[in-house]
């Protein structure tokens, strides 16, 4: 087995609840953002580093985005009883995704700077590294009101804590998956294992990064993009 990743998980089941009206009718990766749909600012990214392999989930109002994500060749997995959450997803996408190490992406974000996924490649050492998250410093966002998510040490090791904000672009390992024994859960399960260890690192992004899980923040994403 090598350890580069070439295979990407994008989280497309969610329900888009913070979206409000926005998601009534349909899925949030559809929704668009300066005339494109979410899902499509993301596909950018993952193009670029050209993987091997494409996994989308799927679970509120999948028609539409089996609709438009088929025919762009990445294969869909269903959660069509409950929802999984992004840990219980993955895992569930394991079959399709492979046993390296992946990328996983969320699409409710809009990145303005280098692409997140192919500095993640260059600085991914898994030798040291079970997970390496892309981390936007609270005063390069926009549509953020928080705190933070990670503070971080010299090396990247990060802990929970105020300053850093986790962007929604990773790459991490998969086995410690199959020791969790909910159905549907989040992976910062997995990451309070690795951070256990030791082995949990963030790459700190030089760029902007706009949330766009809730309606204000499509206005500031497309100033974000118009800026470039």
């Amino acid at each position: 087995m090598t350890q580069s990743p070439d295979a990407v998980m994008v989280f497309a089941a969610g329900f888009g609840t913070r979206m409000g009206a926005l998601t009534k009718d349909r899925p949030k990766p559809l929704i668009e953002v300066s005339g494109r749909p979410l899902i499509d600012h993301a596909l950018e990214l993952v193009d670029a580093i050209n993987p091997q392999r494409i996994v989308a989930n799927l679970h509120y109002l999948p028609e539409q985005l089996e609709a438009h994500l088929a025919p762009k060749g990445v294969t869909l997995t269903y959660e069509t009883d409950d929802i999984l959450e992004t840990g219980g997803g993955l895992r569930a996408a394991l079959p399709m995704l492979g046993p390296e190490p992946v990328f996983t992406l969320n699409p409710d974000a809009i990145w303005s700077g280098p692409n997140p996924l192919t500095l993640l490649r260059k600085a991914w050492d898994p030798d040291r590294m079970d997970a390496l998250l892309m981390c936007v410093p609270v005063a390069q966002t926009l549509g953020y009101t928080g705190t933070g998510d990670f503070t971080a040490d010299a090396d990247g090791r990060i802990s929970r804590g105020p300053g850093l904000i986790y962007g929604g672009a990773q790459i991490l390992k998969t086995e410690g998956l199959m020791d969790i024994p909910q159905t549907s859960f989040s992976l910062n399960l997995l990451w309070d294992r690795m951070h256990s260890d030791n082995h949990l690192f963030s790459l700190t992004y030089p760029g902007r990064w706009c949330d766009v899980g809730h309606p204000e923040g499509i206005a500031l994403a497309e100033g974000l993009i118009a800026d470039v």
